[in-house]
């Protein structure tokens, strides 16, 4: 049985949810998903890559690009990772979700963030992940004073992920130097998954 999703228009998490629920139903088949931007494709890509799944991927236009889903007997529970470093403090997600640290004062509240991005790679143990979403992904953007910092803490196996919603809006996306891109859907897994969650 083949399928097609038409997802053009449709906003994350959107695209990824409804392709789920189209690879629960299957059993078998080719399932085409069809979005209208890049950002859609790569978050369709990172969940064919969690699950396990054969895919193709095409580039029609700058509105257009398709992603065929080989579907076999195929177990959609996500596989955990095993090459989470012995640092992580079992499951703890650290959520940025603005580039300043606080209220009040703007440059105090940068200055206070980079001072606590810094702090996280002086911990004895990492965190699983870092997520950034709103003008937090402009901490892992070209010119950002904490991107050193959050470099070494990939460099170390913490996975940092940016919200795509959020580095489109701030015309960020081709900016990012550091982690990948994710979407509402796997940031909402992430923060329900964690056993603690710290944000500052």
């Amino acid at each position: 049985m083949n399928k097609l999703i038409d997802a053009r228009g449709l906003t994350c998490p959107l695209p990824v949810i409804e392709t789920r629920k189209a690879l629960r139903a299957m059993d078998q088949g080719l399932l085409e998903v069809v979005v209208d931007n890049h950002i859609a494709l790569q978050n369709l890509e990172k969940m064919a890559q969690k699950t396990g799944l054969q895919y193709r991927t095409t580039t029609v236009s700058e509105q257009e690009y398709r992603m065929e889903i080989i579907v076999g007997k195929v177990d959609l529970v996500e596989q955990q990772s095993s090459s989470r470093h012995e640092g992580s403090i079992g499951n703890t997600v650290v959520v940025l979700a603005s580039q300043f640290m606080g209220e009040g004062d703007p440059v105090l509240g940068k200055i206070l963030m980079k001072g606590f991005v810094y702090a996280l790679t002086e911990l004895d143990q990492f965190p699983a992940k870092v997520l950034l979403y709103n003008s937090g992904v402009k901490l892992a953007t070209t010119g950002s004073e904490a991107l050193g910092d959050l470099q070494k803490l990939e460099q170390n196996g913490v996975e940092i992920l940016s919200c795509g919603t959020c580095l489109d809006f701030y015309k960020l996306t081709e900016e990012l130097q550091v982690g990948s891109v994710t979407n509402m859907y796997e940031i909402v897994q992430s923060t329900m998954e964690a056993g603690k969650i710290v944000q500052p």
